[in-house]
């Protein structure tokens, strides 16, 4: 029978013909209707990996959770950024910027990609003095900032503003005549001494809760900490600061002054 013969018995008798290099036949179903073939191949649809939800750029006077988020790590850290209230104010401000000053990075008060990457894994204050006792005092004359070691570990970091250099003249003592001299905060190996709760009253101004180390020079509160050294002398402290400090540091503590490269 010739090629044409037997395609064409095939076809009459209802039969299926395979080409070489065709397609499959479609299925069929029991009822002999045609179905769409099934796919074999693999989906496309690639499920879409999670993403962190960038954090945000934080200047003072921001307010809502990220703040609070920002002053639960501070607090966390041992840094002071006052009440976890969601408000970025001043006291949160001076926390930032002691932050900023160990973590080395510029200090703005702004909580941007960097300081949230730091505040991630933050950096430990470097000692400033070879003499590391479990409890001290370090002070950064520098950079402006103290921290109080209890049993060797940092419980407390803070912001400071010490001695500002500059020619001042006061009366030490009533009626005396007055006494010019430059406002410096020294550097050294003190011990804490004498102090006093609430306001003093000394010759150059009011000091809340001081507590002495170097003849009349003081850790004390004050209501003006700026970010530059504008005392006369003595180490101010943010207020809240001022309000734990001498829970923490007791009476013949060691204090290192030093002004680090």
């Amino acid at each position: 029978m010739g090629t044409r013969a037997r395609i064409g018995a095939i076809m009459a008798a209802g039969g299926v013909l395979v080409l070489p290099g065709c397609s499959q036949p479609a299925a069929t179903t029991a009822a002999g209707e045609d179905r769409p073939p099934t796919s074999t191949r693999p989906s496309m649809t690639a499920t879409p990996s999670p993403t962190r939800t960038p954090r945000p750029k934080l200047k003072p006077g921001a307010k809502g959770e990220d703040v609070k988020a920002l002053q639960r790590r501070l607090k966390e850290l041992g840094y002071a950024p006052g009440p976890v209230d969601g408000r970025y104010g001043m006291t949160t401000q001076m926390a930032v910027w002691a932050f900023q000053k160990v973590n080395r990075i510029k200090v703005t008060g702004t909580v941007g990609r960097e300081m949230w990457q730091a505040l991630d894994r933050p950096a430990a204050p470097r000692p400033v003095a070879r003499k590391r006792e479990p409890d001290r005092v370090d002070v950064d004359l520098r950079r402006q900032y103290l921290v109080v070691y209890k049993g060797g570990r940092p419980v407390l970091i803070s912001h400071i503003s010490s001695g500002s250099g500059e020619l001042f003249c006061s009366r030490d003592v009533p009626g005396a005549a007055p006494r010019c001299r430059y406002a410096v905060t020294s550097t050294g190996d003190f011990r804490t001494g004498r102090r006093a709760s609430g306001w003093e009253t000394s010759p150059l101004g009011r000091l809340y809760n001081p507590i002495y180390f170097n003849g009349g020079i003081a850790f004390h509160g004050a209501l003006s900490v700026p970010r530059y050294p504008a005392s006369h002398g003595c180490v101010r402290l943010p207020m809240n600061v001022a309000e734990v400090f001498p829970r923490l540091v007791g009476t013949g503590v060691p204090v290192h002054l030093r002004r680090p490269g």
